[in-house]
């Protein structure tokens, strides 16, 4: 994978890639916003981290010129770190935010958890299920039931499409979890079950009590899509 390091700061750029490179991960640098967006456009890539303080464009910019055109994640890496930054940041489009003095391990943290959730992300295809009642549309993280849009936490939109991804199948919690949320998830297996039970509210209705999700006593749940 492939990561774009956008930082005007040349020792904090050569930390953050020594990091990323010890794990694997292809590593390109960017110096200004400008140079950040031509790098962007020319190449592939699978996240960036990105300052906000830059030359030429700020990061705020950047961010919003690559969000438009692209759901790549970005880690937004700087010393801004109010609370209203915070918001402003994540509101730009950032899918994460790391603020500096940072640790070098936890921000690989950061990186491979929002790489997890793209690549759960791509792997779900937009679908018809239920006999066509229920719909699932990726781009927008959004459930529908019979064309109304039904009111669901990104955990609980990524636990309901891993459950109707084909072939349909039963999955224990811990399934559930590393497909859905991602092995860096630190929350107890058993938080599954409350993600299902509210998913089941918010998807009921007479004939089907369970919101489409059967229980498999003893191992986990499976999409039920019986008629």
């Amino acid at each position: 994978m492939k990561i774009l390091i956008v930082e005007d700061e040349v020792s904090i750029a050569e930390v953050v890639g020594a990091y990323a490179k010890r794990d694997g991960y292809e590593v390109v640098y960017a110096n200004d916003g400008e140079e950040a967006l031509e790098k962007f456009d020319e190449d592939h890539f699978d996240l960036v981290v990105l300052d906000l303080m830059l030359p030429k464009i700020n990061g705020e910019e950047v961010c919003r010129r690559i969000r438009e055109k692209s759901s790549v994640p970005i880690i937004m890496l700087t010393a801004k770190s109010s609370e209203s930054d915070v918001v402003y940041g994540l509101d730009t489009g950032a899918n994460d935010y790391v603020t500096k003095p940072f640790s070098p391990r936890v921000l690989m943290a950061r990186i491979r958890a929002n790489l997890r959730q793209k690549e759960t992300r791509d792997n779900i295809a937009a679908g018809v299920f239920a006999g066509g009642r229920i719909e699932i549309d990726p781009e927008r993280v959004e459930i529908r039931k019979d064309g109304v849009s039904i009111p669901v936490t990104k955990s609980e939109f990524l636990i309901f499409s891993t459950l109707v991804s084909k072939p349909v199948r039963t999955w224990s919690r811990e399934e559930i979890i590393r497909s859905a949320l991602g092995d860096d998830y630190d929350g107890f297996d058993r938080t599954i079950d409350t993600y299902v039970k509210n998913l089941r509210k918010k998807l009921a209705e007479p004939g089907h009590e369970n919101g489409w999700i059967k229980t498999i006593y003893g191992f986990g749940y499976r999409f039920d899509d019986e008629k």
